[in-house]
């Protein structure tokens, strides 16, 4: 679904790579990711999921990586150098574990009829949002290095989903921003791969909290 920032980090790892791909849509909503078909391809029942020939994965940071292993080997995307490499994944868990965490414990509840996030919460997400800035200082992409990586595929999906929320300013994080306006020019057909599904999820969110 493109609501996902998972299903749109692998959309956007495809879109910069010029992979060929076939994007099918499994409605959570509709309980599609129970389907018979779907849980031959992914016992997990969530998404995205990939289906490479006889070769099925999910897991988007898994997906991507292999992407790049696969049919870009030696791209600055995922670099092979340990300790590039390293920095690249260490930065992926953080999205996974840290940022998009502290995105949803603000967004989910209000997302999924709840109460709204407490000051705990709203404070987290600013603290995470400062080390998100900080990745980008300099005018740095997010592992540290010249160029775009997967990291920086990761975090634009997960930040653009909060932007288009409009719940937490975003103003006061300027190399964050600066990075943001960059990565939508570097990104391949953006709108498809990734600012479209942003501001689908976005529009929901506003919808509830009104």
């Amino acid at each position: 679904m493109q609501l996902s920032a998972p299903c749109r980090m692998v959309g956007m790892t495809a879109e910069v790579l010029a992979l060929d791909y076939t994007f099918t849509k499994v409605d959570l909503m509709a309980g599609e990711q129970l389907r018979p078909e779907f849980l031959a391809i992914n016992p997990f029942h969530n998404v995205p999921a990939l289906v490479d020939g006889g070769f099925a994965l999910n897991e988007s940071r898994a997906i991507a990586a292999y992407l790049v292993t696969k049919y870009a080997e030696g791209s600055k995307l995922y670099p092979k150098e340990a300790e590039a490499r390293a920095v690249v994944d260490q930065r992926m868990y953080f999205d996974m574990g840290t940022f998009y965490k502290a995105v949803a414990d603000v967004v989910y509840p209000t997302m999924f009829g709840g109460p709204p996030a407490g000051e705990k919460e709203r404070k987290r997400l600013v603290e995470v949002l400062g080390w998100v800035d900080g990745f980008f200082a300099g005018g740095k992409f997010a592992a540290g290095g010249e160029s775009a990586s997967l990291a920086d595929l990761c975090l634009l999906a997960t930040y653009t989903t909060l932007g288009a929320t409009g719940c937490t300013d975003l103003a006061p994080f300027t190399h964050a921003e600066a990075w943001l306006a960059k990565m939508v020019k570097l990104v391949p057909n953006y709108e498809k791969a990734n600012g479209a599904g942003a501001a689908e999820f976005g529009a929901i969110y506003k919808a509830k909290a009104a």
